[in-house]
């Protein structure tokens, strides 16, 4: 008798606080009191906030409000028209059962949407995913992404936390028109805790604040015939142990106009899985990024029309990564059009940033403007004389070729139309024997108005192998 009258006087209490109404997308009007939804954290409460959902969509959308509270629950899938929103001190807690996630899409999810236009996550609560319940491991299968969109138009997301995901945070594929800001992420409950995982066109994410264990913003393209194209970043914090900004791996489709920008990039706030200074020889933080930009297609797509600019990065160990690669199948592949401009960073490890292409797809079209690079120094003369493995098929990360590349700064290979302008490359902590910069098979380098810190050896800063239409400076070859 006492544990159904608490039971009633908590339906009692949400029913003057929780609601559907029509403010945004119709004139729904909800009773509460026909739901069984529980904000004690501890009794499952799946079925009520679906119902709701569903008849606020039924009766032309509006909003469902969430008071302050814990509501433990499974898959809740968002409806046409709905706008969920979590008041301050509200929290949507993932199920530890795994059986309550059923599949939806291309994995299982704790908040799923799919062909739903018109809907939003916003307020000042949070969903967390409880993501250390799940499955441990690189890769491990039947975990739920914590927030999953399939196909849908017109999202808007404001103001959330989204945290402990039992795989990726927040995916979202072939969605048109979404709209992201002041979102704060927390992935370090799982492996492959990315933040924002964007296979989708139109998208605007800003002011968001991003602390993962894998990729921060990583774009996608599983889908062979979708372009992810039309999207803007600005103005959000990101932190990560792997790479800050990536595009790829995932690259069977189009990456085109892409605009990243006004970012600041560091080190997490923890790392419970990757132990850098132990698997990269000269890092000796544990807590350190990949690189701070990956811009990868490996897998039959194409690149162009990316810029990035105006980031600050620290703790990092490669600035900069730009692959184009033959994992699949891939000879109409293509990566061109690439602006990097006003990029401030100071590395953690010996590992350079590279440009390269393999034989018979060439990366294109390369300016990078305004930079200011404070690179580690350790490398020696011989470090120059290692054979660097074209590793055509192999999985694009920043030290896929080895730890140490012949440069210290910069490795182009196999590109066309590379220009350097503003340039400044120093170095920082032991002395540095390795060449600056290092370009084999390159067709069109320009070096302009830039200070390259030679090597401290005999040998000069930039070094040129099978190369022609090349405009450097006399003094730094």
């Amino acid at each position: 008798m006492m544990k159904n009258m608490i039971i009633y006087s908590l339906l009692c209490f949400i029913s003057l606080f929780f609601s559907c109404t029509g403010k945004e997308h119709g004139n729904s009007n909800v009773a509460i009191d026909e739901y069984e939804i529980y904000a004690d954290g501890k009794t499952i409460t799946t079925r009520g906030l679906q119902k709701a959902i569903d008849d606020c969509s039924k009766n032309g959308g509006g909003i469902v409000s969430l008071p302050a509270g814990e509501y433990l629950t499974g898959t809740i899938v968002l409806k046409k028209n709905v706008t969920l929103k979590l008041e301050e001190g509200s929290k949507i807690i993932g199920s530890r059962n795994i059986s309550d996630y059923p599949d939806k899409g291309r994995r299982k999810a704790l908040i799923f949407a799919e062909k739903s236009d018109n809907i939003s996550i916003i307020g000042r609560g949070e969903i967390d995913g409880n993501g250390a319940a799940f499955n441990q491991g690189n890769d491990a299968p039947n975990r739920p992404t914590l927030v999953l969109l399939l196909d849908c138009n017109k999202v808007k997301v404001n103001g959330v936390k989204l945290s402990n995901s039992g795989f990726w945070t927040f995916r979202f594929v072939r969605c048109d028109g979404v709209d992201i800001s002041k979102v704060y992420v927390e992935g370090h409950a799982n492996w492959n805790n990315d933040g924002f995982d964007i296979e989708s066109k139109n998208v605007t994410i800003r002011d968001c604040v991003l602390d993962t264990d894998d990729d921060a913003i990583c774009f996608k393209s599983e889908d062979p015939n979708y372009v992810v194209e039309n999207i803007t970043v600005t103005n959000c914090n990101l932190s990560s142990n792997c790479n800050y900004i990536k595009f790829g791996t995932a690259s069977a489709g189009g990456f085109r106009n892409i605009r990243v920008s006004d970012c600041i990039l560091h080190k997490c706030s923890k790392s419970l899985l990757r132990f850098w200074e132990k698997r990269v020889p000269g890092v000796t933080n544990p807590i350190t990024g990949i690189a701070g930009m990956a811009l990868e297609v490996v897998d039959g797509g194409f690149m162009e029309d990316v810029m990035i600019s105006d980031l600050t990065m620290e703790d990092v160990q490669t600035p900069v990564f730009i692959r184009l690669g033959r994992r699949k199948h891939s000879d109409n592949s293509y990566l061109k059009n690439i602006q990097i401009k006003n990029i401030t960073a100071t590395s953690v490890s010996y590992v350079a940033s590279s440009i390269t292409g393999v034989p018979g797809l060439r990366v294109e079209n390369v300016e990078i403007s305004d930079i200011d690079f404070r690179l580690k120094g350790g490398g020696k003369i011989i470090d120059t004389q290692a054979e660097v493995p074209e590793a055509e098929e192999e999985y694009p990360e920043n030290r896929m070729f080895g730890i140490m590349l012949p440069a210290y700064g910069f490795y182009v290979r196999h590109a066309d139309n590379i220009r350097f302008i503003n340039t400044k490359l120093s170095i920082i902590g032991n002395e540095e024997e390795r060449y600056a910069f290092v370009a084999d098979d390159v067709n069109g380098l320009e070096i302009i108005n830039s200070t390259l810190q030679s090597p401290f050896s005999e040998l000069s800063a930039v070094h040129l192998k099978d190369c022609k239409n090349i405009k450097v400076p006399e003094e730094l070859q």
